[in-house]
């Protein structure tokens, strides 16, 4: 194993724990710790970040170029996971089933669309 794949590993588990238990901590009212929840959350955004800038210095990558498409896929990849996360909560917990699936299956659609949108076709 490379040392750049194991410490993507390692700064990934941390990070991507760090970024769990902060989305628990922040939406179970149960646990009353909103404000330490978003802390922890922003702490593991960050790690995984780093973890990005990190692995593309080890494998000498040149930087992230913001173009249009970039941002465009960026977007189309967030609303394609709001839209999942929406239709999931409507089913799971607010009891709306058909209108769940429904807006569930439109982000599944929008998220396979970011294969084409980022690879192309051909």
């Amino acid at each position: 194993m490379k040392k750049s794949t194991f410490t993507v590993m390692i700064l990934g588990t941390i990070g991507g724990i760090l970024f769990a238990l902060g989305m628990c901590m922040t939406l179970i009212p149960e646990w009353n710790a909103f404000r330490p929840g978003v802390i922890m959350g922003v702490i593991g955004a960050v790690v995984l970040l780093i973890m990005v800038l990190v692995w593309r210095k080890m494998e000498n990558k040149e930087p992230i170029r913001l173009s249009g498409k970039t941002i465009g896929a960026t977007l189309l990849g967030i609303v394609g996971a709001l839209l999942l996360g929406v239709g999931m909560c409507l089913t799971m917990v607010w009891s709306h089933m058909v209108a769940g699936i429904v807006i569930g299956i439109v982000g599944i659609v929008v998220l396979l669309c970011l294969i084409p949108f980022i690879k192309g076709l051909k």
